[in-house]
C-alpha cells in the first residue's frame, strides 16, 4: 500500500489547516507503540494519532476511541511532562521522505519558552517516535529505545544527540532541476520501466511509479524514450515536472480501490492502472488511512495479544483430535469381539473333541446354518485354558470399546468447546475480551489460575446488544461465560434463543417475551451466523427454540447446553443492517 512519502505530504497539508497554532489538551499512549495527542485549535477538538507501528507506521487525524492502560508508559509521562499545554508552532517534512517533525513551544518551570520537536519515523520496522529538545537536540526520550547493540550507525534513547536518518541519495520531486534531473538518469539508469520513478525521486511508491508509466504508455510517449537523449530528457523533464506541481498546488484525490470487496491499493492521485477495481472518494487522506488501517491493525494487534490463547487452544484441539483418532480406533477394533465369544463358547460345547497337542480345531458352528470352522488353538494349553483365553479376550474388548464410547464423547465435547472457544477468541473486538475468555480457560483449568489474577483490575466484558429494525432488543454472547449467563439467567423462559447447528458459535436471545416478526428473527440468525465459526459462509442453518427448551447438563463445560423442539432458519452470514447499542 502506498503510504509513501507524497502522501505523506498530502496528510501534513491536512494537519497544517486544521492543527497548527493548536494548543496540546492532553496525551495518551494507548498502545505500546502509538501515541494519540489532542490537539484544541479554533475551538474544534482533534485527536492526532501517531503509529510506529512495524507493520502499520502512521500519522493522521482520527475519530476513534481507544482504551488506555491503567498505568500510563514511561514515553508517554515524558511527552506529558515537556508537551501538557504547549503549541504545535510547525509541521514539516523531510524533503519528501517518510519524516515528520511536529514543532512544540511549552514553557519550562522558570516560564522560559522552549521548543521540543517530535520526531515521527515512518519507515516500516524501523519505525519510531522520538521527542527532542530543539536548543541542544537532545533526545528526551523515544518510544522505541535504539542502542549501539542493536544499531551501531544510528542510537536513539534519552540523553544523546539526534542523528538524523540516512538521507536518500534521489531527487526531491518538489524541487529540482533539469541538470539534476539529467545528471541523475544518464548516471544511474539504463531504461525505463514501471520502477523508474520510485528509483528516481524520493517518497515515489512502487504503485505511484507504475501510474506514472502507465500515464507515459497512455501519452505514447514511451517509444521515444529507448535512449536517454537530449529530447528523451526534455519529455521525460516536462513530463514529471507538471506532474509534482500539481501535487505541490495540493490538487489530490483521495480514493482506495477495492476488488471482491477488499481494498487493493490506495493514494492521494487517480491510479488509472486500476481501472478494473471499484473506486470509493474520500474527503481526506486522514479518513481514507483510518478505514484501511484501522480494522488491520485492530486485528493484528489483537491476534498478537491473543496469540498465546490461540496456541493454547491449538494444543489440546490437537490432543483431543488424537485422541479421538485412537478411541475410534479402539472402537473399530472392538467390533469383531463377539466372533471371541462364539469361538470361547463353541469350544466349551466340543471340548470333549479337543486333543492335547492340537493346534487347531474344526467344529460346527450352530450360529450361522450350522457350516464349520476351523479355530486356532494353543497346543500347549489344556482344552480349559484356550477356552478361558478367548472368553478374557471378548470381556477385554467388550470392556475397552466401553470405556472408548464413553471417552469419545467426552472428548467430543471437548473438542466442541475448545472450538467455540477458538471462535470467540477470532470475535473478539477488544482487549478486554480477550481477558475475559482468559478467566474463562482458568475457571475450566485450562490455564492454571495465579494468585496474581484475582487481583486483575480488568473490566468486565458486558455481552453486545443490538436493536433489530423492529425496535426488539437482541443479544449476543462474546465468550463462553457470557453464553451461560444470557441463556440460563437473563433470558426469561419465553425468549427465543438462536445458535447455529452444529457450528461453534455465540448464543443469541431475542427478547421478545413470545412474538417476534420474521424480520428481526432472520436478523438474529444473521448475528448468530456472522459471529459463528461459519463468518463468511453464503448460506448458514441457524436453530431457534424457545428458552424454556434449553437445557444445561450437569457437569457441562461452559457454553454447552442440549435444546429440543427447534425449528432451523437458512441465513447469510454477513452482518445484518441494525444498530448495536452497546
Amino acid at each position: 500500500m502506498a503510504l509513501d512519502g507524497i502522501f505523506i505530504y498530502s496528510i501534513l497539508e491536512e494537519l497544517k489547516c486544521k492543527l497548527l497554532g493548536g494548543r496540546v489538551e492532553k496525551i495518551n499512549q494507548p498502545e505500546k507503540d502509538e501515541v494519540l495527542i489532542n490537539i484544541k485549535n479554533n475551538r474544534q477538538n482533534f485527536k492526532l494519532l501517531i503509529s510506529s507501528s512495524s507493520t502499520y507506521p502512521k500519522i493522521h487525524i482520527t475519530d476513534k476511541n481507544k482504551s488506555n492502560p491503567l498505568q500510563p508508559p514511561i514515553f508517554c509521562m515524558v511527552l506529558r511532562k515537556y508537551l501538557n499545554s504547549s503549541k504545535l508552532i510547525d509541521l514539516r517534512q523531510l524533503d519528501t521522505d517518510r519524516v515528520v517533525f511536529l514543532d512544540f513551544e511549552s514553557s519550562d518551570e522558570l516560564g522560559f519558552n522552549s521548543v521540543y520537536t517530535l520526531v515521527v519515523e515512518i519507515m516500516g520496522r524501523h519505525s519510531n517516535i522520538t521527542l527532542i529538545r530543539q536548543r541542544d537536540n537532545l533526545i528526551m526520550d523515544s518510544i522505541k529505545h535504539i542502542t549501539p547493540e542493536i544499531n551501531t550507525v544510528r542510537s536513539l534513547f534519552p540523553g544523546i544527540k539526534y542523528i538524523f536518518p540516512p538521507t536518500s541519495n534521489k531527487l526531491n520531486p518538489f524541487c529540482f532541476s533539469k541538470n539534476e534531473f539529467k545528471t541523475f538518469i544518464q548516471n544511474r539508469m539504463k531504461y525505463i520501466d514501471k520502477k523508474f520513478f520510485s528509483t528516481v525521486f524520493t517518497g515515489v511508491s512502487s504503485s505511484f511509479s507504475k501510474e506514472l508509466f502507465q500515464r507515459l504508455e497512455d501519452l505514447n510517449l514511451l517509444s521515444s524514450l529507448t535512449i536517454f537523449d537530449e529530447t528523451s530528457i526534455t519529455i521525460l523533464y516536462s513530463f514529471t515536472s507538471k506532474t509534482f506541481d500539481e501535487l505541490k498546488k495540493c490538487e489530490f484525490y483521495f480514493v482506495s480501490y477495492k476488488k471482491n470487496a477488499v481494498v487493493k491499493d490506495f493514494y492521494c492521485e487517480k491510479l488509472t492502472y486500476l481501472n478494473n477495481y471499484t473506486e470509493t472518494h474520500y474527503p481526506s487522506p486522514s479518513k481514507l488511512v483510518e478505514e484501511f488501517y484501522y480494522e488491520k491493525d485492530k486485528a493484528d494487534r489483537l491476534n498478537s495479544r491473543s496469540s498465546d490463547l490461540q496456541k493454547l487452544i491449538n494444543v489440546n484441539l490437537e490432543r483431543c483430535n488424537k485422541k479421538i483418532k485412537i478411541l475410534n480406533q479402539d472402537i473399530e477394533n472392538a467390533e469383531n469381539k463377539d466372533i471371541y465369544r462364539i469361538y470361547g463358547e463353541l469350544l466349551t460345547s466340543n471340548i470333549y473333541n479337543i486333543k492335547k497337542g492340537c493346534s487347531h480345531i474344526k467344529v460346527q458352528n450352530y450360529y450361522s446354518s450350522n457350516e464349520y470352522i476351523d479355530i486356532k488353538i494353543d497346543e500347549n494349553k489344556t482344552p480349559s485354558e484356550n477356552i478361558q483365553r478367548y472368553f478374557k479376550k471378548y470381556n477385554k474388548l467388550k470392556k475397552t470399546e466401553k470405556a472408548a464410547k464413553e471417552q469419545l464423547k467426552m472428548a467430543e465435547e471437548e473438542l466442541e468447546y475448545l472450538n467455540s472457544v477458538m471462535t470467540n477468541i477470532k470475535n473478539s473486538d477488544n482487549y478486554d475480551d480477550i481477558e475475559a475468555i482468559k478467566r474463562e480457560l482458568m475457571s475450566t483449568g485450562y490455564i492454571k489460575l495465579k494468585k496474581s489474577s484475582a487481583k486483575n483490575r480488568t473490566k468486565n466484558s458486558r455481552p453486545m446488544k443490538f436493536l433489530s429494525s423492529d425496535g426488539i432488543e437482541i443479544y449476543v454472547g462474546k465468550n463462553n461465560l457470557q453464553n451461560d449467563y444470557l441463556t440460563l439467567k437473563f433470558a426469561d423462559k419465553r425468549d427465543l434463543w438462536l445458535h447455529t447447528k452444529k457450528i461453534p458459535g455465540s448464543h443469541v436471545i431475542i427478547k421478545n417475551f413470545g412474538s417476534v416478526s420474521d424480520k428481526t428473527l432472520e436478523e438474529a440468525a444473521m448475528l448468530a451466523a456472522y459471529y459463528s465459526k461459519a463468518k463468511g459462509s453464503p448460506k448458514v442453518a441457524v436453530d431457534y427454540t424457545a428458552v424454556k427448551n434449553i437445557h444445561k447438563p450437569n457437569g457441562a463445560k461452559p457454553g454447552m447446553v442440549i435444546y429440543y423442539t427447534n425449528k432451523t432458519l437458512y441465513v447469510d452470514s454477513s452482518f445484518p443492517a441494525i444498530k448495536q447499542i452497546e
